[in-house]
């Protein structure tokens, strides 16, 4: 994501303010050195909200949304494979190293879907369950990422500019989210600050499947 231009000081105010990409470095939570790589956050002009598509059946009308179509794919298909993981079923796993997330169907099979991941100094492991889950979600950047970004607004309004997408759901009491993303050429790196960022069509697809309360189980 992108970094506000000085010209955007009225972005909650005025639609249309453009933000410049303006690269902002930041600390190792673990070392407390600087990181090689500069976090990009892109926080995308406001613009009259649209629908997703419609036509991918995994994807229904969105009654939050107006009627516009906006496609957004992943050069990352997701797929049905074979899984041996020995997972219940309804169980999602994120593989940060393989940067893919797999939402286990049961039989020895599950859906696999490419994610962003979070990058060196922000990836992190463990057991949490899906506490919560929203549509078109607002933003509201944690105090950690604010300390690190005084620049972002301190919050944002759902919407297809918003940096957490079509869909999120919270992990735990954590500051983690699985959320779809304003930027779908992200999927398949590790550029976050340790959320898993899906394409819209996939968090959608991915949210009609998961449940509150599903296990998610992050493999570093």
């Amino acid at each position: 994501m992108r970094r506000f231009a000085p010209a955007l000081t009225g972005l909650l105010c005025a639609l249309g303010a453009w933000a410049s990409p303006v690269a902002a470095y930041e600390i190792d939570p673990l070392t407390r050195q600087p990181l090689d790589n500069a976090l990009v956050i892109r926080v995308r002009p406001q613009a009259t909200p649209v629908a997703l598509p419609t036509a991918n059946a995994s994807l229904p009308a969105d009654p939050m949304a107006p009627s516009s179509a906006v496609p957004q794919m992943s050069a990352i298909q997701r797929e049905e494979v074979v899984y041996a993981g020995g997972y219940a079923a309804g169980t999602i796993v994120v593989s940060t190293a393989e940067r893919r997330l797999y939402y286990v169907l049961g039989d020895g099979k599950a859906l696999r879907y490419g994610v962003g991941v979070g990058r060196p100094g922000f990836t992190w492991g463990g057991v949490q369950t899906i506490t919560m889950k929203r549509e078109w979600p607002d933003w509201r950047p944690p105090a950690e990422m604010l300390r690190r970004r005084p620049d972002l607004p301190r919050f944002m309004k759902g919407g297809i500019e918003n940096p957490l997408g079509a869909r999120a759901m919270y992990l735990g009491n954590s500051i983690y989210r699985i959320h779809g993303s304003n930027e779908p050429e992200t999927i398949g790196t590790a550029v976050s600050s340790g959320c898993i960022r899906m394409t819209n069509d996939d968090v959608a697809d991915l949210y009609t499947r998961a449940k509150v309360g599903a296990k998610v189980i992050v493999q570093r």
